[in-house]
């Protein structure tokens, strides 16, 4: 008998979540990271990027038992606005709000802090019986046979299991145990990610501003040390955001005061600044022999309209629902097949999609910068193309708006 019915490997926000909403569903389950979370904010390391997450993802978090420790965390995402700045001088010439209330009574999302998740989703775990969560501890090795896979981790120590989840990253060693190859397409980009203070409050109000060399993104956080507060993701190209990530804190402040327009009022930074590779990625397939990828083993997009995690948690819920259709059967050559079948070509379509989103908000020249313009005005006008829109980003195909 198998000494659990999965392994984990990786302790990132997926991986967690994985942990636990497989746990909470009855499974034996061990997670494993090389790393040893940082649940600190203040913490050398700690990742002070933040994550939105959607109305399915949210509803994934509460049955895992995680939601009702995020929840008094969390900041309502209920209007995504979108600002076109493209013109000669860095001010609004275009801006397109998306309301929540078009669709549903809830809000679009709920963001926070990724190193409260991993603080929170910990504290789950030891709540959950038949999960193990090694951290420190990384996998070293795979053999999968018919019956089992045997995962031998770098401690030496070799454990079995029904069902490997890769959720260990962009260069996931799963992945390449199982011998399952990526596309990747590089843009020279980098995301600087930091968190700042404004005298305007965000209304729950989640911002995109796109000029040149990525969007600047301000996403609603609770007030810090009494002032309303946001996380931002200000994404360049990769030699710009080398030279700004090295700017003293009143340079920097005045540069993207610039690239936000002011329209939170002044920026103040409250955080240090971390930097961050934007690639896309995309394995082959999503499944081995015993294996299931999750997460960015399985795909890697720029951060735009808040779809990287989401749909990772996608990912752990089709493999979730597989799961439990035939837990006897757990791992074997048909739900490894039936799983690559219900997320690759949702996946294809997503990355495809945000690669040329994300092509056209680096745009440099003015007549493409116009062109942006004009598309996302024509695209806003339209309500049904709109609402359309707005469902395909929540990955919530058919939703009506609550009566």
């Amino acid at each position: 008998m198998a000494d659990f019915d999965i392994v984990v490997s990786g302790g990132g926000v997926a991986g967690l979540t994985a942990a636990c909403i497989f746990g909470n569903a009855g499974f034996t389950v061990l997670c494993v990271d090389p790393a040893p979370p940082i649940t600190d904010r203040e913490a050398e390391g700690s990742d002070l990027r933040s994550t939105a997450f959607l109305q399915p993802a949210q509803a994934l978090l509460n049955r895992a038992g995680i939601w009702d420790r995020l929840a008094p965390h969390a900041t309502p995402l209920e209007t995504m606005r979108i600002i076109d700045a493209g013109g000669a001088e860095p001010e609004p010439r275009l801006v397109r709000s998306f309301a929540s209330e078009e669709l549903s009574s809830l809000p679009f999302g709920w963001n926070l802090p990724n190193w409260l998740l991993r603080r929170e989703m910990l504290a789950r775990i030891d709540e959950l019986s038949g999960v193990e969560f090694r951290p420190g501890t990384g996998t070293a090795d795979l053999l999968t046979r018919d019956a089992e896979a045997i995962v031998t981790l770098s401690d030496g120590a070799r454990v079995t299991a029904r069902l490997v989840v890769a959720a260990d990253g962009r260069h996931s060693p799963i992945r390449r145990a199982a011998g399952i190859t990526v596309r990747t397409t590089r843009y020279g980009q980098k995301a600087l990610a930091f968190a700042v203070t404004h005298p305007i409050p965000h209304e729950n109000v989640s911002t995109e501003i796109h000029r040149s060399g990525g969007p600047f993104t301000l996403v609603p956080l609770p007030d810090h040390e009494g002032m309303p507060s946001s996380a931002v993701i200000w994404m360049e190209r990769g030699a710009e955001a080398q030279r700004l990530a090295a700017l003293d804190v009143p340079a920097f402040e005045e540069e993207m005061n610039a690239r936000s327009c002011r329209i939170m009022g002044p920026l103040t930074l409250a955080s240090r600044r971390t930097l961050w590779p934007i690639i896309t990625q995309r394995a082959q397939r999503m499944s081995a022999h015993r294996v299931a990828l999750i997460a960015e083993a399985a795909h890697v997009v720029p951060p735009i309209g808040a779809q990287g995690l989401n749909m990772s948690l996608a990912d752990v819920a089709a493999l979730l629902a597989l799961a439990e259709k035939s837990p006897a059967t757990i791992g074997n050559t048909a739900m490894m097949a039936a799983y690559h079948r219900a997320r690759h070509a949702d996946i294809v379509a997503r990355t495809v999609g945000i690669d040329l989103l994300n092509r056209a908000s680096m745009a440099d020249a003015r007549p493409l910068r116009d062109m942006r313009a004009m598309g996302l005005n024509a695209l806003y006008a339209l309500a049904p193309v709109r609402r359309g829109l707005m469902r395909l980003g929540l990955g919530a195909r058919g939703s009506h708006k609550a009566d």
